[in-house]
């Protein structure tokens, strides 16, 4: 066997490649459809209800006001503490966060992080920053569906969900990953703009309250105890490294650093004077299983925006869409009067892979009929919204391509308040300042101030190929 396989090497290698990506490629290849017994349980309307309800919501539009609020709210704990989230990585905002994690866990408050498996295998393993969080009794550490390269059909299913939850005070939740490209105002070589929704529960301990509080942690407590979701390193004997308790001592150090440079973090907070009220919190979730999934989270915003009486605003980064995905832009386009879709231009964009298929298949999306903007502010926009007339608000992690509609975890959270929809209409409005307006596939309408730094020919180019050959894979995009 083994001079077979030194003889033959190359057709060996070429195999084996075949193999892996077959078995990557072959759970997602058919996309799949909603059920019928689906279509009736994910239904869902737009109408207010005629009460508030017990939660009310704040806008986290800038990375400075994501990190201090995530500080501000996990130093009210009392008991428990969740932080899901797709990607977390070494830097200063994940340090600030570690220093006061570890700090509630000496405090005596249960934390449970949960992390995709693939993002953690590339930024987390071998990093005693990490196991001197996991190695704490009051801190357990999961990874949802481990990278495994030699089960080739298990590498997409991803997590994609981010959030946290505090005791059942409040939770934030949107499409920011937990590190300084998305957190904070810390120097760094890049940054994304982004945006993500702090919800306050205003009966927190009163028993038979309705709060979308719970149906998070329901969630959340349906994914971490699946099969899939192995432990990353909860070993107690770690602490006693020298490195790791080295990681521990700088930690503890930052935390007292943290509570100096910033003492207004840690003091009591008035929520209800910084919130809006709001009519309803809605959780919109899909399956959370690691192979292909109905279009469940796509099905039920098609719902609420051909509901839409005046205007649909939606924005996205990118916008990868098969048969069924354009179908749902070109009815939203029919319907409703007044719709606008905002991504990244090409230049502007920090997904090469979600940019080509976009140079490749932009007349596809035109087609729809749907305005389209592309975004050119410079630096990449990460958000995802939705603003349906004047009082509903739809913010997650949920992007406009088919891995979102089809492989990942993914939740969108839909708000009924027209207060905080007048807020975010604002700021989406401001994005679409800095925008061409695409007439055809081909050329624009450019607002006088904005100026787009061209792509070189050979990065266009290589964008050319990339978009031609990713068309065999791209329901993974």
């Amino acid at each position: 066997m083994l001079t077979y396989l030194k003889k033959h090497w190359l057709k060996t290698l070429l195999l084996l490649l075949l193999f892996w990506v077959i078995g990557a490629c072959a759970p997602f290849y058919l996309p799949k459809s909603v059920s019928p017994e689906n279509l009736e349980t994910y239904r869902l309307t737009t109408d207010s209800p005629s009460t508030l309800c017990t939660d009310r919501a704040i806008l986290l539009e800038t990375n400075t006001s994501a990190l201090a609020e995530r500080i501000r709210l996990i130093n009210q704990a009392q008991t428990r503490i969740i932080l899901s989230t797709f990607d977390i990585r070494l830097g200063e905002s994940a340090s600030d966060l570690a220093a006061l994690l570890l700090h509630k866990a000496d405090e005596g408050v249960q934390i449970q992080i949960l992390t995709d498996g693939f993002n953690t295998t590339l930024h987390m393993e071998g990093h005693a920053f990490f196991y001197a969080l996991s190695s704490h009794p009051n801190i357990e550490i999961r990874q949802y569906n481990p990278l495994n390269p030699l089960l080739p059909w298990t590498t997409q299913g991803r997590m994609h969900d981010k959030y946290v939850i505090v005791d059942d005070l409040a939770y934030i939740l949107g499409g920011r990953n937990t590190f300084d490209y998305f957190l904070g105002d810390y120097e760094t070589a890049d940054m994304s703009y982004d945006r993500e929704v702090l919800v306050y529960n205003t009966s927190p301990g009163q028993a038979g309250q309705e709060t979308s509080l719970t149906e998070l942690e329901d969630y959340f407590d349906s994914v971490w105890n699946l099969d899939v979701c192995k432990p990353f390193h909860n070993d107690e004997k770690l602490a006693e490294k020298e490195d790791v308790q080295a990681e521990r001592a700088l930690l503890e150090e930052r935390y007292e650093q943290l509570t100096s440079q910033s003492p207004e973090l840690f003091t009591d907070y008035d929520y209800v004077s910084a919130s809006h009220p709001v009519n309803s919190v809605t959780l919109l979730r899909g399956e959370i299983g690691i192979y292909g999934k109905e279009p469940l989270v796509l099905y039920q915003l098609s719902q609420l925006m051909n509901q839409a009486q005046e205007r649909v605003i939606i924005h996205t980064p990118y916008a990868v869409c098969n048969s069924y995905m354009y179908q749902v832009l070109e009815e939203v386009a029919k319907t409703v009067p007044d719709v606008t879709l905002m991504i990244n231009s090409i230049e502007n964009g920090d997904n090469v892979c979600a940019s080509s298929d976009y140079l490749y298949n932009k007349k596809n999306l035109v087609r729809t009929g749907i305005p389209i903007y592309e975004y050119d502010g410079g630096l990449s926009y990460h958000g995802k919204s939705i603003v349906i007339d004047d009082h509903i608000s739809i913010i997650g992690s949920y992007n406009f391509d088919m891995r979102s509609t089809y492989v990942d975890t993914e939740l969108m959270l839909v708000i009924d308040s027209q207060s905080f929809t007048e807020e975010l209409t604002g700021y989406m409005e401001t994005y679409q300042a800095d925008c061409r307006k695409v007439l055809d596939a081909k050329t624009y309408e450019v607002p006088e101030h904005v100026t787009v730094t061209p792509l070189s020919g050979k990065k266009k180019a290589i964008m050319h190929v990339l978009g031609i050959v990713e068309q065999f894979f791209r329901f993974l995009v």
